[in-house]
């Protein structure tokens, strides 16, 4: 018999998929790829300059594809490149990226501010807690499994 998740792991599951694909449907509607949206709203979040590897590294995207989005991005004058440390660039708002950025992704920070000031802060503070708890030891159990589990398959 195949092992099955517990209820309440399906059901954290399925509302991890949720969000990331009504995430997906509101860059559909707005007419941008998810990796643009992730772009811009690492912008907004980090400000103008930060470099990709930043931008990576808030958005949990890999290098290639945001390495390729940014210089799409810079052909069609919505972001500039401007040289940093070593072979970093930074990352800048050209105007038209600007006006992007306030007009289709604005919205959904602002939308999202919205909601989350409308929870208590109780919950707020809740739900991330339990979030990142969740997360380590998810982070934790994967590094046990893989020594564990995988590191025997392989010999």
């Amino acid at each position: 018999m195949t092992l099955r998740p517990i209820s309440k792991q399906n059901e954290l599951n399925r509302l991890n998929k949720a969000l990331t694909e009504l995430y997906h449907d509101l860059c559909v509607q707005i007419g941008m790829s998810d990796s643009v949206f992730d772009i811009f709203y690492a912008i907004a979040a980090l400000g103008d300059g930060c470099c990709q590897r930043d931008i990576c590294d808030y958005a949990f995207t890999s290098k290639q594809t945001i390495h390729s989005a940014i210089h799409k991005l810079v052909k069609e004058g919505y972001l500039c490149l401007k040289p940093a440390k070593g072979r970093e660039m930074q990352i800048f708002l050209t105007p038209a990226g600007e006006q992007f950025l306030q007009e289709n992704v604005a919205p959904v920070i602002a939308m999202e501010n919205e909601v989350i000031s409308q929870m208590p802060q109780e919950q707020t503070d809740q739900l991330l807690l339990l979030t990142q708890n969740y997360l380590d030891r998810l982070r934790s159990q994967s590094k046990h499994m893989l020594k564990t589990v995988f590191s025997s398959s392989l010999k």
